[in-house]
């Protein structure tokens, strides 16, 4: 089943975007990934158990993701970077759907699909199949060893804003291969669930389509100091973070 690795941010001002993390999660050190420079961009992406939290941030005009932040009016969610088992079934999944492809790349460790989001709605997805699948290498070189002080465990979910989120839901779903559950009685957000976590899919409250929230679990010592417990919520560039029970365990680091 596909899998949450990583949620991605656009911030402009990267530098105090990085320390809004380390202040809110207890991240380490982040990864800068020279080959953003490609999107007119800057990054720092921080590995959280064997998950990751990324945020770009535009150094020249004319950039997507700098169009999406005058969009969004602001820092926000910007992409879900998904784990799949064969990219090229996901590409043609992808195609059936009429998702164009906005970028791609294969690599001998990984290969990477950028899916349109006017196509797809949403947000920004990615498709990614790593090799082994344990291994990440948008998180660059030792990653397992910059986790900071690990009572954050891992990506639990995210939650993506919608006009109509039974359309978008049943389209990820589609490119997915996962069957989309509609929403349980009191509730109005539609869910793709994935191998330890889940995408919900909510009404817009307004504005365009975008990434709105995203769930990190906690360990045994919740909060590392700093006052989190399972159901709290904290603002975090343009995001609402919550804090949940421990992620399930996915493929190990290699």
């Amino acid at each position: 089943m596909p899998r949450l690795r990583q949620v991605a941010l656009v911030a402009a001002d990267l530098e105090a975007a990085c320390g809004a993390l380390g202040e809110a999660l207890g991240v380490g050190e982040p990864f800068a990934d020279p080959g953003v420079a490609e999107f007119g961009l800057r990054n720092a992406v921080f590995a959280v158990g064997d998950t990751f939290i990324e945020v770009v941030s535009p150094v020249r005009e004319g950039t997507t993701a700098g169009r999406y932040r005058a969009r969004l009016g602001g820092d926000g969610g910007y992409m879900v970077l998904v784990q799949v088992d064969d990219t090229a079934a996901a590409r043609a999944r992808a195609a059936a759907a009429g998702v164009r492809i906005a970028w791609s790349i294969d690599l001998p460790d990984i290969s990477g699909t950028h899916l349109h989001p006017g196509d797809l709605g949403g947000c920004l997805l990615s498709l990614d199949t790593p090799s082994p699948a344990g291994s990440w290498r948008w998180g660059g070189p030792g990653w397992n060893a910059r986790q900071g002080n690990r009572w954050v465990t891992g990506l639990h979910g995210a939650r993506i804003a919608a006009p109509d989120p039974g359309v978008t839901a049943t389209r990820w779903g589609r490119v997915l291969d996962v069957a989309p559950i509609a929403p349980r009685q009191g509730t109005d957000a539609w869910v793709v669930p994935l191998d330890g976590g889940l995408l919900a899919f909510e009404p817009s409250p307004g504005g365009p389509d975008r990434l709105v929230g995203f769930d990190v679990g906690i360990g045994g010592e919740a909060g590392g100091g700093r006052g989190a417990a399972r159901g709290a919520t904290v603002a975090l560039l343009g995001c609402e973070v919550r804090f949940v029970g421990p992620a399930r365990a996915g493929p190990r680091p290699p």
